[in-house]
């Protein structure tokens, strides 16, 4: 059984994810980490509270005790946890739909938990050995008010206030009624901004939009764009560590050129750039102009964070990271993925032009996704199967560091399975819309003629 994907584990709440669960993986941690303290937060989903008191429960039995920080936006939790120096466990499915929940895991250092480390923990969780402590050694509970107010300061100290406040921009926010609800609109008036918003009431039925920043859910913000004439807009998941923006003129930017933008911002000779196999042309194309090393890594937060530590002990300089879904890393500020620091990045960018001037360098690609669910083992293996055998079938380069990409030199397609929901995802790119939506489809088929197959 493997108990974390690629971001942590996730699953639909009492099926996949119950409280037994999540009291399991509470106590595994905190058997672990061996901490007497540990932080526990949660997205703003409607079984939070429900999954973050078997959290709870679990850490008090194996003697931890528990600073319950409520609902924060999951950067919080790994700031409070860096600044206290505990580890901290969050109860949050991130971008997947309002019937998932999860758990992710952080370090003392407000760091996401290693590969290894989390094997560990993976390895306890399994054999079930626990160190539960005698009654009189027990954890106890108490709740920490300042957590969001306390967030939001660092996050101010931590960018170029007075520039973006020069600038006279009026921010479209669309913190999807998740954690960052909490937070964001206040950051971005406290920086100087005009703040309109749509989906900004904390709920976690999510009931103006999926939790995903993606363009389909995204309709509301893009027309708050137009009818304010706001300068930019910016999107959540659900608990705000990624962010996604919307143009001057209410147009969609691919995640993709935006991750290319704040690079280029941000990358010298020598420096070093991780992302995923799914990386964009974009990126590869940014990395080479500024004479700096890309890294390709499985796809995932836990994935990257590794290799950046990885380069960061051999001395080499890593400015920057992330993937094109918004989820962005800046190492030098913090080794998290922070929604609202990645955004105030963007804003920096805004002084000198409009959005749409930011990214044009990096338009000319399109982008698609398709989705291949499956039910059960049988299902998955067939799936995989045969994406195997188009990519050895194929007369092109390909990449089987996770899943299989095929680089087809105009356009590449890639297809893995899902770190936290049963699909086989499929990426295309190409310069052509047309050619990646060719790809793609050619590829979920082969994978739809292997399921019915099963």
């Amino acid at each position: 059984m493997k108990v974390f994907g690629s971001s942590g584990t996730r699953g639909v709440v009492n099926e996949e994810l119950t409280p037994e669960f999540v009291l399991k993986i509470a106590k595994a941690a905190g058997t672990v980490w061996r901490s007497d303290r540990v932080a526990l937060a949660r997205d703003t989903r409607a079984t939070g509270d429900m999954l973050a008191d078997a959290a709870a429960s679990g850490l008090a039995s194996v003697g931890a005790d528990v600073d319950r920080l409520g609902m924060v936006p999951t950067p919080a939790a790994q700031a409070y946890a860096e600044r206290e120096g505990v580890p901290a466990l969050v109860i949050t499915a991130s971008h997947n739909p309002p019937e998932y929940n999860g758990v992710k895991l952080v370090g003392d250092d407000g760091i996401e938990l290693s590969v290894d480390h989390l094997e560990r923990v993976e390895e306890k969780f399994l054999t079930e050995a626990f160190e539960s402590v005698r009654w009189n050694e027990t954890g106890h509970t108490h709740r920490v008010e300042d957590v969001r107010d306390r967030y939001v300061d660092q996050l101010l100290d931590a960018v170029d206030r007075e520039a973006i406040a020069d600038a006279d921009l009026t921010v479209a926010l669309d913190p999807g009624h998740g954690a960052g609800a909490l937070t964001s609109p206040e950051f971005f008036r406290r920086l100087g901004c005009d703040v309109v918003t749509a989906n900004s009431q904390p709920d976690g039925h999510f009931p103006g939009r999926d939790p995903e920043p993606v363009p389909k859910n995204l309709d509301d913000l893009g027309r708050l764009v137009e009818v304010t004439d706001a300068d930019v807009g910016i999107a959540h998941d659900g608990d705000a560590d990624r962010a996604i923006f919307y143009d001057e003129t209410g147009e969609y930017v691919e995640g993709d050129a935006t991750l290319a933008a704040l690079a280029a911002a941000e990358l010298d000779a020598g420096d070093a750039v991780v992302s995923a196999v799914n990386v964009s042309q974009r990126l590869v194309d940014v990395a080479r102009d500024a004479d700096a090393r890309l890294e390709l890594t499985p796809i995932g937060s836990t994935n990257i964070i590794t290799r950046i530590r990885e380069l960061r002990r051999a001395d080499v300089s890593v400015p920057v990271a992330g993937e094109g879904n918004g989820g962005i890393f800046f190492p030098n500020y913090r080794l998290t993925r922070d929604g609202a620091y990645t955004a105030a990045k963007f804003l920096e960018l805004l002084v000198d032009g409009r959005a749409s001037e930011v990214v044009a360098d990096y338009d000319g690609y399109h982008n698609v996704r398709v989705n291949v669910s499956y039910a059960g083992d049988a299902e998955r293996d067939a799936l995989l199967a045969a994406a195997e055998r188009a990519a050895s079938e194929a007369d092109v380069e390909v990449n089987a560091r996770d899943g299989y990409r095929l680089d087809h030199g105009d356009a590449w397609v890639l297809a893995r399975p899902s770190g936290t929901e049963p699909m086989v995802r499929i990426y295309a790119e190409a310069r052509e819309r047309e050619r990646a939506e060719e790809l793609a489809e050619e590829m979920a088929e082969t994978l739809r003629v292997a399921k019915a197959s099963v």
